[in-house]
């Protein structure tokens, strides 16, 4: 089953571009510790999830490029060509002359609207040329303009017009010292509108990713490449190929087939303004965890300590809340690769941070006229925060 991904904005291109040049680059590695055959089922599964058809032998990725601004689409699209491994195709891109200036508003509101059709035109041909579509991998920021206002309108087209297909969203956590000064505002509204609309949102915390670059790669003048190149290595390894059962000798067929309708149960609604939150436990509770092993001695690694009974909130059964996908096939030449995607706790905080930052600004009045000249409302922010203060409760009390 294929994946059509949706690139947005700035962000959302350079690591996309990332992310295919690293699952084309793992397919073609050596095979590690699997048969011939295993390696070409694993190659073709790859292939069939994220290219389509070759072009003078060249494969072509299943993707759409969008972005209000042409530099980085026509940088992508000439890195890509250049690599001559792999390319975008011809007719994948829409790009305008003006961003959208780090405004949420103007990417939902105004770029949206004016180019919903032409966009959503592009992803369907993309969708025609799958033989069975899996889902969509949308990949963009959340603290500037286009990937975060357009990303989310786009999101809530692809949940009318492919409801039957899942959505996730990879979205980048903004560095906590600030890149913008709205950033706080355009996170709280697109984190608050992809929850209605997507079906997962896959976080990675820039913070996070650049302590990866700094203390264990040992990376001394970090570059936004470094970040990104660590970004495609970490959902490459998610996203490639694993076996569908315990001892099956076929490739899981839809790789975005975890169970996202689990929700914790709403609490009831926190009153609007500032809920503190607690002490911060030892461990962050989780609602459930997805282990994914590959490489040397998969099979007969020891994962008993993630089915411990106390790592998960009580409503649910470790049983149920704990997942393990593997295959002897390596990841990018590493004798031994382990991935954990997790829905816990572990971003109660930085969610109560950016509300009650935006909270602040808001309460008085800061730059919410930059929203309203474009349709958003002061009680599209109040919306936002009551949602997003019942996501921090209900998490809270796992």
């Amino acid at each position: 089953m294929s994946i059509v991904t949706v690139q947005l904005g700035q962000c959302g291109n350079q690591i996309g571009f990332e992310v295919f040049d690293a699952l084309f680059s793992d397919s073609h590695c050596s095979q590690g510790f699997c048969s011939k055959k295993e390696n070409e089922a694993y190659q073709a599964s790859c292939k069939e999830r994220f290219f389509s058809e070759e072009e003078n032998g060249v494969p072509i990725a299943r993707a759409v490029l969008v972005d209000m601004e042409p530099k980085v689409i026509n940088q992508t699209l000439s890195k890509a060509a250049q690599s001559g491994r792999w390319k975008y195709g011809q007719h994948s891109c829409f790009c305008q002359k003006q961003g959208s200036g780090n405004n949420w508003a103007y990417g939902y509101s105004v770029h949206g609207p004016r180019h919903q059709e032409s966009i959503m035109n592009l992803i369907q041909k993309e969708v025609e040329k799958c033989d069975s579509l899996s889902g969509f991998f949308i990949i963009m920021s959340m603290a500037g303009g286009t990937g975060s206002g357009l990303g989310a309108f786009i999101t809530q087209n692809l949940q009318d017009e492919f409801s039957n297909s899942l959505r996730m969203n990879q979205i980048i956590w903004p560095y906590g010292t600030g890149e913008v000064i709205v950033q706080n505002y355009n996170s709280i509204l697109t984190l608050s509108h992809l929850y209605r609309s997507s079906d997962a949102l896959l976080v990675h915390e820039n913070d996070a990713v650049h302590k990866i670059c700094a203390k264990l790669m040992n990376i001394k003048q970090i570059s936004f490449s470094d970040i990104n190149q660590v970004l495609a290595h970490q959902l490459g390894s998610v996203f490639q190929p694993t076996y569908s059962a315990e001892g099956s000798s076929h490739y899981r067929r839809n790789p975005l087939g975890i169970n996202w309708q689990v929700r914790p149960p709403l609490s009831g609604l926190p009153p609007l303004g500032r809920a503190s939150v607690g002490a911060e436990p030892h461990f962050n509770t989780s609602i459930a965890n997805l282990v994914i092993l590959r490489g040397k001695e998969a099979h007969s690694a020891d994962l008993e300590g993630f089915k411990e009974p106390a790592l998960y909130t009580s409503w649910l059964k470790p049983v149920d809340a704990f997942s393990v996908w593997r295959t002897q096939r390596a990841f990018r030449r590493y004798e031994k690769s382990a991935a954990l995607v997790s829905n816990s706790q572990f971003l109660v905080k930085p969610l109560d941070t950016i509300v009650g930052r935006a909270w602040n600004m808001f309460a008085s009045k800061a730059y919410i006229h930059q929203y309203t000249k474009f349709g958003v409302e002061e009680e599209d922010f109040l919306d936002s925060f009551t949602l997003l203060e019942q996501i921090v409760a209900s998490y809270c009390n796992l």
